[in-house]
């Protein structure tokens, strides 16, 4: 039987005060513009009819519900994210958007909502792949924009070859026809590619390189990042995260026997 992974977070644990709209917050608003990605299966895709699907769409439905607000979406592609939030385009950005200490500098995150992992997709049958070392001397897909591949080879000292490509389709096109044997991003991302190409491709289940995934908003919101943070604890109390990432994820092959409960970095008031 798969755990879900027991742990409270409470506003307690978050800084600044729980109540109270900032002047200009996100909580001013009945409606929130909400950047999600068009372009990966099982997390932000673009239905035929313009509507979208996927996990960080439906947590971000779930936030936006508990709240009290109304959600309309709108495409943001991984170089759009920063630019529509700091423009006012978007209100929200729940987008595959990892916290990292560069974005924190320009915009605020709240959450995270989801841990993952960087993690390596390869054909089916190669099973000489198991650890991130069974990579030495193969070649590697690169999406332009990310720098997963190139961080393997860095800081992992694993002497691949990384092969560029302009997004994740091309990379799955290389590597169906053996022009690359892997490709290494989040491991969320590696598992939609997996049950979009229904059993062509195996997750390794490497796990490195945590990955915080938040949602983005503007600095100087502390009442905002508060409010979804403490809709985010919900998400995880009443069970609906687990039940999200099993619904979007249990058919891909990534290990999900335990749904682990991230710890949230508080919020922060002061524009950096």
């Amino acid at each position: 039987m798969r755990v879900l992974a027991v742990a409270v977070l409470v506003c307690g644990l978050l800084t600044g005060a729980c109540g109270g709209a900032a002047a200009g917050s996100i909580l001013d608003k009945r409606t929130w513009v909400i950047g999600v990605r068009p372009d990966l299966p099982g997390l932000g895709l673009k239905r035929a009819d313009g509507t979208f699907e996927g996990f960080d769409v439906d947590v971000a439905r779930y936030v936006t519900a508990k709240l009290g607000r109304e959600a309309r979406f709108v495409q943001a592609l991984a170089s759009e994210r920063i630019p529509k939030l700091l423009s006012g385009e978007v209100d929200l950005m729940a987008a595959t958007f990892s916290i990292t200490p560069d974005r924190k500098s320009t915009i605020a995150f709240a959450g995270p909502y989801h841990l993952s992992y960087q993690d390596i997709l390869v054909r089916a049958d190669d099973r000489a792949v198991r650890t991130v070392r069974d990579l030495s001397g193969r070649r590697i897909c690169a999406v332009r924009g990310s720098d997963a591949a190139q961080r393997l080879v860095a800081t992992r000292a694993v002497r691949a070859s990384v092969v560029p490509a302009d997004d994740y389709d091309r990379c799955v096109l290389l590597l169906r026809d053996r022009t690359v044997d892997a490709i290494t991003t989040n491991d969320v991302i590696l598992a939609g590619l997996a049950i979009r190409e229904r059993g062509a491709f195996r997750l390794v289940n490497a796990k490195f390189g945590e990955q915080r995934t938040g949602i983005g908003l503007r600095l100087g919101d502390p009442d905002g990042c508060e409010a979804i943070n403490k809709a985010i604890t919900e998400m995880y109390q009443d069970g609906t995260a687990e039940r999200l990432v099993r619904r979007w994820f249990g058919r891909s092959g990534l290990d999900i026997s335990i749904v682990e409960v991230p710890q949230f970095e508080g919020c922060d008031d002061r524009p950096r």
